[in-house]
């Protein structure tokens, strides 16, 4: 079974967070986006929902994780190459995100990490080949 994935994130201004994904090469879908909500468009069925907070409250009685304190989740989305994860790593930086930790390079993924404006958690990663343990070289 195939499912769409819509993943919803509370934002403090949907201007800068538009702009900040729209400087990491991402589009958002306007049929879904107004003044309280925009749909970032991540894949053919991966989506994320950038709710302002007032917004986002609506759909939950639970508070606003503070991700200056605490991480609600980690998002983390696989690239076709080592460089998309390179270029996109550090669009997030210039656009005014700030790096997770540090680039890691375990064969076979690749990833860099980063919190955006609102500081959540974003993984971007490649997978290569997995490396055989018992080739010999």
């Amino acid at each position: 079974m195939s499912s769409k994935i819509f993943v919803n994130l509370p934002v403090k201004d949907l201007a800068a967070s538009k702009a900040f994904f729209t400087a990491l090469g991402y589009r958002f879908d306007e049929n879904f986006t107004d003044h309280k909500a925009a749909c970032l468009v991540l894949g053919d069925d991966s989506y994320v929902m950038l709710l302002v907070e007032p917004f986002f409250s609506s759909f939950t009685t639970k508070a606003i994780a503070d991700t200056a304190t605490s991480n609600e989740a980690i998002i983390a989305l696989g690239q076709d190459s080592r460089a998309d994860v390179d270029r996109i790593g550090e669009a997030a930086l210039a656009a005014g995100g700030w790096p997770a930790k540090e680039t890691e390079s375990r064969s076979p993924m690749y990833t860099r990490s980063f919190f955006d404006l609102d500081g959540h958690h974003w993984e971007i990663f490649h997978l290569g080949a997995p490396v055989d343990p018992d080739a010999q070289g």
